[in-house]
């Protein structure tokens, strides 16, 4: 692949990536908004990161073990605590693993993480 053609792959990512993080920003303000309290996210290599849908990419090579952390989105009830688990982590083709990450218990599952 050349140079050129790499790069405009990487600059195609970065822009996917970026309008999927202004895509999933929060609003402002206080109050009168729901939000879930179990987002999908992992934590890899000392950062979160938040799940991206809609976005095509290549699953490159194993990096490692993610973490799913714990949740309880409903602290009330008893026996609703979803427990921390690992699962694989993968890189991006031609994305920095500091930017995105995908995770799945195989390559052909895994989905597309970006960092928050």
């Amino acid at each position: 692949m050349t140079t050129a053609l790499q790069a405009g792959r990487r600059l195609i990512t970065a822009s996917l990536l970026l309008a999927a993080a202004v895509g999933c920003a929060e609003p402002g303000g206080t109050g009168g908004s729901a939000a879930a309290s179990c987002a999908y996210l992992v934590t890899y290599d000392g950062r979160t990161y938040l799940d991206v849908a809609n976005v095509d990419f290549t699953v490159g090579e194993k990096l490692g073990t993610a973490t799913i952390p714990a949740c309880d989105d409903t602290p009330n009830d008893a026996g609703d605590t979803v427990p921390e688990r690992r699962i694989t982590a993968y890189e991006v083709e031609g994305t920095d693993p500091a930017v995105a990450v995908a995770v799945g218990d195989t390559p052909a599952e895994a989905a597309l993480m970006r960092v928050r």
